[in-house]
């Protein structure tokens, strides 16, 4: 009886075992199908859908060397590999076409893949490579709601292993039918954890960019992940052989602008002759240029930071530059006052007002952006080019500024453009009172020559040269880049230049005045 029981568990066991295969592969297609369409009121969580669908594939027994499995936006492969593993490409050219997929893609992957694994003393009979391509991105969303190339994910996992550090790189091809001009392109991985709201985040890290052609890009991995390409507004990127000169020359004129503005703060304190109201008034727009000149040195002498050091330098920054832009305009609105002749208009505690307007307001944005969502600031990438034989590379830069293209259009393109727009007026009015005056007096000579350096000068004082940083497309962008740089790097030297020269005019003015009245006593 006993020898009965135990023939018929093992018929049962060998029945399992061959149907096992069929249903494995019935199983799994119908997961991808449910991860399409999911059912019930709670479904389960894109983290546990991809994992699951990965556990299955490994799992999964099938008779020949390959499974391949397809639905409307998700094709699974399952490659049986041994340790005479020689390399594997894998084209969309010669699969089975998906629906979703609209454009064709490719990997390549080393013989380095298995060197590892089959260098340990226990060496397995047998390894399983998966290979999960997604063509949709709702199971990879970040709190950025970014966008990727042709919506495409393509992700490999070896056995459950993780590989990493590969000497040689996994290559993966994106290629693409349509105008991407005004975008950066950067590859990126899939990094679990890497964002507490999600089950991950996009990350650049062990990822090289490449262009070979203008309809493909190339990324070469150091490990096997989930890949896509990030597509992002930007600039132009910068040539790399332009990127040395740029900085030395931020370094410098910065280094400069520091120096100039602490010593012009200090001439402010020992200078008598102005108001009251106009000395408070320059001395707070340098203190807000030494800030931003020393936070921006900051930003680029460190090594970056990390997590809430990064957030406090890029809100830092963010913080210094507003105050900037506002004390520049307010300096456009005082200047206003006086020429305009409105001395009959009073304002109460009107320096206290200014000083709440110039620190409170842009303190007020931005630490109500932390508040709301301290995402915003943190990492930024730069994109910059570098030319080669055999096409474009790119790779980032980064520093720790506002990531968000939203708070940055509005709360830095926007703020910086209407404080620069407001400045613009005055000084075009201002233009106009002194050509009227000129005409009225017929001053000519001197006074003339006077009056041109006190409108170059008014025009650094009123912060115009940001008006620059629109000019930053098509053949504008080289020029532009130099002349903003060296502009607005060497700002607080300007503004050093134009004291000196208003004390300088104003002692003139004083001592002429004591000669006439010294002449004058003497006739009597």
């Amino acid at each position: 009886m006993d020898c009965c029981r135990a023939l018929f568990f093992f018929l049962c066991l060998l029945t399992s075992q061959g149907t096992t295969a069929e249903i494995t592969s019935k199983e799994i297609f119908r997961w991808m199908q449910n991860m399409e369409r999911p059912k019930g009121r709670k479904p389960p969580s894109p983290h546990d859908q991809v994992h699951g669908l990965e556990q299955r594939l490994l799992n999964a027994t099938f008779h020949d060397n390959t499974l391949k499995l397809s639905t409307n936006t998700i094709q699974s492969l399952v490659f049986k590999l041994g340790c005479n593993f020689t390399g594997l490409s894998l084209s969309s050219a010669a699969q089975e076409r998906v629906p979703q997929a609209r454009t064709l893609h490719a990997m390549h992957f080393p013989a380095e893949l298995t060197r590892d694994t089959c260098s340990s003393p226990a060496q397995p009979r047998e390894l399983r490579l998966i290979c999960i391509y997604f063509f949709t991105t709702s199971f990879f969303q970040d709190n950025k709601n970014s966008s990727l190339l042709n919506n495409l994910v393509l992700g490999a996992q070896l056995d459950r292993r993780r590989v990493n550090n590969l000497r040689e790189p996994v290559n993966i091809s994106f290629w693409h039918n349509r105008s991407l001009e005004g975008y950066s392109l950067t590859c990126v991985f899939w990094k679990e954890g890497a964002n507490k709201h999600r089950w991950g985040a996009w990350s650049p890290e062990g990822c090289h960019t490449e262009q070979p052609l203008p309809s493909q890009v190339l990324c070469r991995c150091n490990h096997l992940t989930y890949f896509a390409v990030l597509m992002q507004l930007s600039l132009a990127p910068v040539p790399a052989e332009l990127l040395v000169p740029l900085e030395y020359i931020s370094f410098v004129g910065c280094s400069i602008s520091v120096v100039a503005s602490l010593l012009t703060i200090l001439l402010h304190l020992h200078a008598r002759k102005q108001s009251d109201t106009i000395r408070h008034i320059h001395m707070n727009l340098h203190i807000s240029v030494l800030l931003l000149n020393v936070t921006f040195l900051l930003s680029t002498a460190l090594v970056m930071p990390s997590g809430a050091a990064c957030v406090a330098l890029a809100a830092l920054l963010h913080y210094a530059l507003l105050s900037c832009l506002t004390w520049m305009a307010i300096e456009g609105f005082n200047l206003y006052l006086l020429l305009g002749h409105v001395y009959n208009v009073y304002i109460h505690r009107y320096m206290l007002k200014l000083c709440a307007l110039g620190w409170g307001v842009p303190a007020l944005l931005v630490l109500l952006l932390l508040a709301v969502k301290s995402s915003v600031y943190g990492p930024h990438a730069i994109p910059v080019s570098y030319s080669q034989e055999n096409g474009t590379v790119f790779q980032n830069m980064s520093m720790c500024w506002v990531q968000s293209p939203v708070v940055h259009s509005v709360l830095v393109m926007g703020y910086g453009g209407l404080t620069t727009l407001f400045n613009l007026v005055v000084l075009v009015w201002v233009l106009h009172v002194l050509r009227r005056l000129q005409v009225q007096k017929k001053v000519l000579g001197p006074r003339a020559c006077r009056d041109t350096v006190t409108v170059l000068g008014l025009t650094v004082l009123l912060g115009t040269t940001w008006a620059l940083a629109f000019f930053s497309f098509s053949v504008f962008l080289l020029p532009q880049l130099f002349l903003f740089t060296i502009f607005n790097s060497l700002y607080g030297f300007f503004l050093f230049l134009w004291f000196c020269f208003q004390r300088y005019h104003s002692e003139a003015e004083a001592k002429a005045e004591m000669e006439v009245f010294n002449s004058s006593q003497t006739v009597h």
